[in-house]
């Protein structure tokens, strides 16, 4: 009787934890700086920029959040750092993630065929620097990081279906041998498995995708944009590996918008009408849709929570920040 009870309480425990929202959330803090080690310095000092995107994501309360525009560093102190500093806020994340990103990495190569070598332009992604502008996952609950799916390195010309940029005579962009090399990620993709209070796993899907301009005819960053948004679909369909099962959320900066500016509409619009996903189209307290506002375009939608569609969602928002021309977009969903 006492093993009866003790299964009872434990199948009432993981429905009440199922009944609780869990708060999924994506931020591009801006807080990338042009030279190495700088933004762990002004992690270390008094910043206004730093404590208001702080404040920002204290007043989220995500329990997972994905931030973008976060320098990496090999040691990851910069990213203990931001840990450090969300604790003293009162928002504790004792679980993180992050990857070297491709962002900054020196190539070696001429890929933007300016026949200049080693400006950011010729890094795996754009970066001044090693980690320049990477992403991060931080989490309340145990992420299974030995489980994680690493597609950084992925070649673009691997990609189904891929948009890779050619020349004016039809060769391929900026020459054969540096095409077959390009790596698709401008920063990272990857599947990682958080493991939810009920023993469920979360499988969290984050990037950062190009912006689909600062080039050329060739369309470069343009095609880079759309098939960086498009290789979840790929995923999902398992043309890269085995499609990850439900649940999960897609989240990240897409830099683009399905709508307004540049880049490819129909990569972010075959994305949100994808059935295997939901669109929850947050919006602020103004009732405004828009994630980020940009002098060039004015305000925009690139930044998604997206999550898988058997998950219900129950409440979503953005909330804006003194930290940053981008908004922090939260999602609220249980199973």
């Amino acid at each position: 009787m006492r093993g009866v009870t003790a299964v009872l309480v434990f199948l009432l425990l993981a429905s009440t934890l199922r009944a609780e929202p869990l708060r999924i959330a994506t931020f591009n803090t801006e807080l990338s700086r042009k030279g190495p080690g700088l933004l762990l310095r002004d992690l270390r000092r008094d910043n206004a920029q730093v404590a208001a995107v702080v404040d920002t994501i204290r007043r989220a309360e995500a329990d997972i959040l994905a931030v973008q525009s976060l320098d990496w560093d090999h040691d990851q102190e910069t990213l203990r750092a931001f840990q450090a500093l969300l604790s003293e806020a009162g928002m504790t994340y004792p679980h993180a993630f992050a990857l070297k990103p491709n962002a900054g990495i020196a190539s070696g190569l001429d890929l933007d065929g300016d026949q200049r070598l080693g400006e950011p332009e010729d890094a795996w992604g754009w970066g001044r620097f090693t980690g320049q502008s990477g992403i991060a996952l931080l989490s309340r609950y145990p992420i299974l990081a030995d489980r994680a799916r690493n597609f950084t390195d992925l070649l673009w010309q691997d990609l189904p279906d891929h948009r890779m940029p050619r020349t004016q005579d039809g060769d391929p962009f900026p020459d054969a041998d540096v095409a077959a090399q390009l790596r698709l990620s401008s920063t990272n993709h990857w599947i990682v498995p958080v493991r939810l209070p009920d023993g469920t796993l979360l499988r969290v899907m984050s990037f950062h995708a190009a912006p689909p301009v600062f080039d050329g005819p060739e369309d470069r960053n343009g095609r880079r944009n759309a098939d960086e948004i498009l290789l979840w679909l790929h995923l999902l369909d398992g043309a890269l590996g085995p499609a990850p099962a439900p649940p999960f959320v897609l989240l990240g900066d897409a830099n683009n918008d399905p709508h307004r500016g540049e880049g490819h509409k129909d990569a972010i619009t075959r994305l949100l009408r994808d059935p295997r996903l939901q669109d929850p189209l947050p919006k602020d307290a103004n009732a405004a849709s828009h994630t980020v506002t940009w002098e060039s375009t004015g305000p925009m939608r690139v930044d998604y929570v997206l999550p898988s569609a058997g998950l219900q969602v129950t409440a979503s928002g953005i909330l804006r920040s003194d930290g940053s021309r981008h908004g922090l977009v939260w999602v609220d969903i249980r199973r």
